[in-house]
């Protein structure tokens, strides 16, 4: 009885172990940012690797996003008789949800599967155990330089993915199902405040944090040989994914909450 008890216990304690072991490595991330030597070398290599991988999906996976939150919002506002508000609802949901979470989306599954997998090889080659014991410590050698790297990507990659989004939402709009194009920036203009777009940015370096520690995390322990290299990879898109939704719901509601809505 005891065992098959020890046994039901055993996968909630390893989560939570692993839980707390995350937030231990990302409270490290931060606090090495403001302490030891900024490793400039490692970082251009990475925010260069990861801007090579993403840019290009990103863009393109931006046009579709726009393009089905202009039709959809628009379609139901059309229905509801507010056809001069359907740019503003259209641009705050790409801002504020819909490029933040490509971006996230693409620089966990695309990068941080590239990073987990390049730290995995590492590890089950010894290779951070080495720099251990010649003193180095492979989080501030490693990781700090990744992580940063994922948050300054994800920030700029946002920026772009807004436009493109955007520009989507407005041709199909107009083109497709013949709205107005002064209506459809007026009604923007009018309702939208710069916090929509900075909580856009803000959920960006957030992600971008998220996904380089999640996968940083998994790529130092990794199981056995090979296979367990590969599970790694599998195992850190699908948490980041889960992570980066849950948090994003959370920084929703509290943006929600904290700033008024213009006019409110």
């Amino acid at each position: 009885m005891t065992s098959q008890v020890d046994k039901a216990l055993a996968f909630p304690v390893k989560a939570m172990r692993t839980i707390g072991e995350v937030f231990q490595l990302g409270a490290t991330v931060i606090g090495l940012l403001f302490r030891s030597k900024f490793q400039f070398r490692e970082f251009v290599e990475q925010f260069w690797f990861i801007a090579s991988v993403t840019i290009l999906p990103a863009s393109i996976v931006s046009i579709p996003f726009g393009a089905v939150t202009s039709l959809q919002v628009g379609s139901l506002i059309q229905q509801l008789g507010a056809e001069s508000f359907t740019g503003a609802a259209s641009v705050l949901v790409i801002i504020q949800q819909a490029s933040p979470m490509v971006v996230a989306l693409l620089v966990s599954g695309v990068a941080g599967s590239a990073m987990c997998a390049d730290m995995g090889s590492r590890t089950i080659r010894e290779e951070i155990d080495a720099m251990m014991v010649l003193g180095v410590s492979p989080i501030e050698r490693l990781v700090v330089p990744r992580v940063l790297a994922c948050m300054a990507v994800a920030f700029l990659l946002n920026g772009l993915v807004s436009v493109v989004g955007v520009s989507a939402g407005y041709f199909f709009n107009v083109f497709m199902q013949d709205g107005t194009p002064g209506a459809y920036l007026a009604s923007f203009s009018a309702l939208a405040q710069l916090p929509d777009l900075y909580i856009g940015l803000v959920k960006a370096l957030i992600f971008g944090f998220i996904a380089g520690v999640v996968a940083s995390y998994l790529g130092l322990h990794p199981g056995k040989g090979p296979k367990g290299v590969g599970d790694a990879v599998n195992q850190s898109v699908v948490y980041a994914f889960l992570v980066l939704f849950l948090v994003n719901m959370v920084l929703t509601a509290i943006y929600l909450q904290v700033v008024p809505p213009k006019g409110g």
